[in-house]
């Protein structure tokens, strides 16, 4: 995996970490909606932050791995 790509997918995954903390963060305090939205929502919240660490982890270790995009694609076969 090239830096670059590492780097955007950093970014994306601390993006992704703000938007659904902060999301949660407000959603605690709202008290409109029903416990139902809640749970739904912040459920997915949950999940999308899960999406976000299992990115930074397959980056890390593409990194950690040193290989190649060409050789990545060769061990794997």
């Amino acid at each position: 995996m090239t830096r670059r790509a590492a780097a955007f997918l950093y970014v994306f995954a601390g993006w992704t970490l703000f938007v659904w903390v902060v999301f949660i963060r407000n959603m605690a305090k709202d008290h409109t909606h029903s416990t139902g939205f809640k749970v739904v929502h912040i459920t997915l919240a949950v999940i999308s932050i899960g999406f976000a660490a299992g990115c930074v982890a397959v980056v890390r270790r593409s990194r950690r791995s040193g290989l190649t995009v060409d050789e990545q694609v060769t061990a794997s076969r």
